[in-house]
């Protein structure tokens, strides 16, 4: 079997994370990154790669917020056009491109859309629009891998996509996006930087800066898995946070905890079976708040997405009853075959980090569909620089901002950014693998779908996570009957992941609980026994983590409340 032995995979274990928060509280840092999102977790990457010193810290898991709970899409953001957003989709696009060709095209797919079309003045209108999308791709430097656009009949469209209705369009335009794992790309990002030495930790609760006068020289944290107290020095501090920027910031206190206005947007996402809708390609289209995708994601489809104002509980946000109703209503107009409450297998609901009065376009009501997608680097005291805002796919341009900033002033020749051509853990060795299925399966007694399943999870890392199956193969066979998750993926969530609970494995790691309807709770004691040896806890300790999962609200809908109001 090929081997991938000189690539530095970037394991995350418990000593690992031990050794980091030691260097961390023992010495300092040139940069210390607060926040484990994409972004953060970005500007981790992109300031340890320029040769400086750097710290990552995350309150709860990798990608726990924001960076887990999108519509799972590297894309440009059509919706955009009509705002005259042509700089952010054109960049958007090219950052599309990287990501498909060079940094994670083990993470990253191109995915068929259709876009039905119903009024005849549509077609020009749109497929303008479309070609626009395709010349903005093509005119950037790494945006051109994907197939132009093609405008359809009505029958072609159908027979790309027979769930739909026939009196529901008169044609539609065909073009193509790209589908990314945000959860695992977040992780990637993570596990990339510590290869290239940089310190990080989850489960890191920052308190309070360390101030020496006005600037800001560190932090003061909480080691939430031990409540160990620490001080973190650092020449830089940046802040990551997303929906939590003005609660970061506040902790400097006084004229400095100035907020930067980021008005959370709520997006819902639905999950049913594949079988529940008969199609080839996913497809977009319009609804009175949003977008509607319905997306092929594995063995099911992502139904989504909703965008209204949020202010609720950040850290998990709800989807409620009225917005399940809302979505099943959107795709239901389009089906022959109807979706109904039963096809809902799971629910997420992920928040936006939109920023406010930063657009030409933002509106004066509390609709959020419309607030800008551009991001902002601020610098809220010396030694301190906060970024806020911006879209998923643009999160590697984001870094660089937010590091470029943090980096003027510090003495020495600090290089421009690196990580354009930077490769991510996984992405080597990747190509050549998936030209070996059948071989891989073979060897590991799996068959030629589970190798690609896992290689498109893994990429070049699949020896690792594989490697336990020749002494246990009983860790080769799957975990839950609803999901296509190994029992091996479990395994190495914990040993090379930094998986710290049965949340980070089943809704991160794996996305088990988003596959089951149980959401995992019936093979939590199994989990607890499969992680619990590496985590070093003891029967009780798995006994109470079981128990916990099992009575936690993960994959519930809260109550009924007032439905995303429609446009007038």
């Amino acid at each position: 079997m090929p081997h991938n032995g000189s690539v530095t995979t970037g394991r995350l274990d418990p000593a690992e994370r031990a050794r980091a928060l030691d260097r961390l509280e023992h010495g300092e840092v040139d940069v210390l990154v607060v926040g484990g999102g994409v972004v953060g977790a970005g500007a981790a990457l992109d300031a340890v790669s320029r040769g400086l010193t750097v710290g990552l810290l995350e309150r709860r898991d990798w990608a726990a917020g924001t960076s887990s709970r999108s519509s799972r899409l590297a894309h440009g953001g059509l919706r955009y056009l009509e705002q005259f957003e042509f700089g952010l989709v054109h960049e958007a696009l090219t950052e599309r491109g990287l990501l498909l060709e060079t940094l994670a095209p083990h993470l990253v797919r191109p995915v068929p859309f259709v876009l039905p079309l119903t009024k005849g003045w549509e077609r020009p209108y749109v497929g303008a629009g479309i070609a626009l999308y395709d010349v903005l791709s093509r005119v950037s430097r790494k945006g051109g891998a994907l197939p132009g656009h093609r405008h359809l009949t009505r029958k072609a469209a159908l027979r790309l996509a027979p769930a739909l209705r026939p009196d529901s369009l008169t044609g539609a335009i065909g073009y193509f996006d790209a589908q990314i794992d945000d959860a695992r790309h977040t992780l990637a990002l993570v596990r990339t930087a510590a290869a290239h030495g940089a310190y990080t930790a989850n489960g890191v609760e920052v308190t309070g800066f360390v101030r020496d006068g006005d600037r800001v020289v560190g932090v003061e944290a909480t080691d939430l898995a031990t409540g160990r107290l620490l001080e973190i020095r650092a020449r830089r501090v940046v802040g990551a946070t997303g929906v939590w920027t003005e609660d970061t910031r506040a902790l400097l206190g006084g004229a400095d905890a100035e907020a930067l206005p980021v008005r959370p947007s709520k997006g819902v996402h639905l999950i049913v079976a594949r079988d529940r809708i008969d199609s080839r390609t996913a497809v977009i289209t319009r609804t009175p708040t949003s977008v509607l995708f319905l997306l092929p994601w594995g063995e099911q489809w992502l139904v989504g997405t909703t965008d209204t104002p949020y202010d609720g509980d950040r850290d998990e946000p709800e989807a409620t009853e009225a917005d399940v109703a809302y979505l099943l209503d959107q795709a239901n107009r389009w089906l022959v075959d109807p979706l109904t409450r039963e096809d809902v297998i799971a629910v997420y609901a992920g928040l936006r980090p939109l920023l406010a009065g930063t657009s030409a376009h933002q509106p004066a009501d509390d609709e959020t569909a419309r607030l800008s997608r551009e991001h902002a680097v601020t610098q809220p005291a010396p030694g301190f620089v906060s970024i806020a805002g911006g879209k998923y796919t643009t999160y590697r341009v984001m870094a660089a901002d937010v590091v470029d900033a943090a980096v003027e002033g510090l003495a020495g020749d600090v290089p421009a950014s690196r990580t354009e051509s930077l490769r991510l853990v996984g992405a080597e060795g990747f190509a050549e693998l998936m030209g070996q299925c059948a071989f891989l399966g073979a060897e590991h007694g799996l068959t030629e779908a589970e190798v690609r399943r896992l290689l498109h999870r893994y990429g070049g890392t699949i020896d690792e996570v594989l490697a336990p199956v020749a002494a246990d193969p009983s860790l080769g066979g799957r975990l839950h009957p609803e999901s296509p998750v190994l029992r091996c993926e479990i395994v190495y969530a914990a040993t090379h992941e930094g998986a710290l609970g049965l949340e980070d494995v089943l809704s991160r790691r794996t996305r088990l609980a988003l596959q089951a309807r149980d959401a995992g709770r019936s093979v939590a004691a199994e989990v607890v026994a499969l992680i619990g040896p590496v985590l070093g806890w003891d029967a009780d300790r798995q006994a109470r983590e079981a128990a916990a999962y099992i009575v936690s609200p993960i994959g519930q809908v809260a109550p009924d409340q007032p439905a995303p109001a429609e446009a007038s």
